[in-house]
């Protein structure tokens, strides 16, 4: 498997955190590709350059074929992927708030959901997945997916303290006192609750309970034979009941099974991933 990091043009790392290129080639034995993708405080533009994903949503019978390019708003449950054997995606991540400040609309609508890039940008956005099947290397992957995100910047929202205060958050893998963000958020208690509901779409709580919830997460997936109790401490949890309590929340199951799925997993997509 292939992945390459790129820390975006510098009038895009206001908003936007990295461009990702995975390409992973998967042995086909006539089997389905399964992976799962448990919840991410991060939202999201996929591309899908070679055969797009199907995704299982939580509670759901069917897998759903996924659109060319994707805008994927924050996770809050568990889903399933059923991937290609010859997966090319690019995966360009938001800081908090950054998607709100490219779409302009409300978060909450998004959470678990998505919308189809071409819907939402329309020709522009069907030219950049025809330009991005001809690149014929990472660079030039990166190029047009910069190019297209450059041509935004100068119709983003404003950016506001609230933002700058989440990826505080985000950084401290969401162990920090809500009052010590709100007040670098420059709010009150209250208006950092609603904001936050507008911009990320969930509350100020349980954003910080996804951040450290996704770091435990990809620890396993990185480093199989750290302990659950090491990795709990590491990611500020009070003790191990507390981080099985999240797991079961947000992951639907105990760690104990999660190693299970882990190890038939032909490709561990959140092992790389930079929040």
């Amino acid at each position: 498997m292939q992945v390459q990091f790129y820390t975006p043009h510098p009038l895009l790392q206001e908003f936007i955190n990295c461009i990702m290129i995975i390409h992973a080639e998967v042995e086909a034995d006539g089997r389905a590709n399964i992976c799962i993708y448990p919840p991410t405080p991060q939202t999201s533009l996929f591309f899908y350059i070679n055969d797009r994903v199907k995704v299982k949503k939580e509670n759901d019978e069917d897998f759903i074929l996924q659109p060319r390019s994707a805008l994927v708003g924050l996770q809050a449950t568990t889903v399933t992927l059923d991937i290609n054997s010859d997966h090319k995606a690019v995966r360009v991540g938001f800081h908090p708030g950054g998607m709100y400040r490219l779409l302009g609309i409300s978060m909450k609508d998004m959470i678990d959901d998505h919308y189809d890039a071409e819907d939402v940008f329309g020709k522009e956005m069907k030219i950049i997945n025809e330009q991005l099947a001809e690149s014929k290397s990472f660079d030039a992957i990166r190029n047009v997916i910069e190019s297209f995100l450059l041509d935004k910047v100068k119709s983003l929202k404003s950016a506001l303290p609230f933002d700058m205060a989440m990826l505080e958050m985000l950084r401290y893998n969401g162990n920090m006192p809500m009052e010590k963000i709100a007040s670098l958020a420059c709010l009150s208690l209250r208006q950092f609750e609603r904001v936050s509901k507008d911009r990320i779409g969930i509350s100020p709580k349980l954003y910080a309970r996804l951040a450290r919830f996704s770091k435990a997460y990809r620890l396993r997936e990185n480093f199989p034979a750290i302990s659950w109790t090491s990795i709990a401490y590491e990611c500020g949890y009070f003790d191990q009941m507390h981080l099985i309590r999240d797991f079961k929340e947000f992951a639907g199951m105990l760690p104990g099974i999660i190693e299970k799925e882990l190890e038939g997993t032909p490709i561990r997509l959140q092992a790389s991933m930079r929040l």
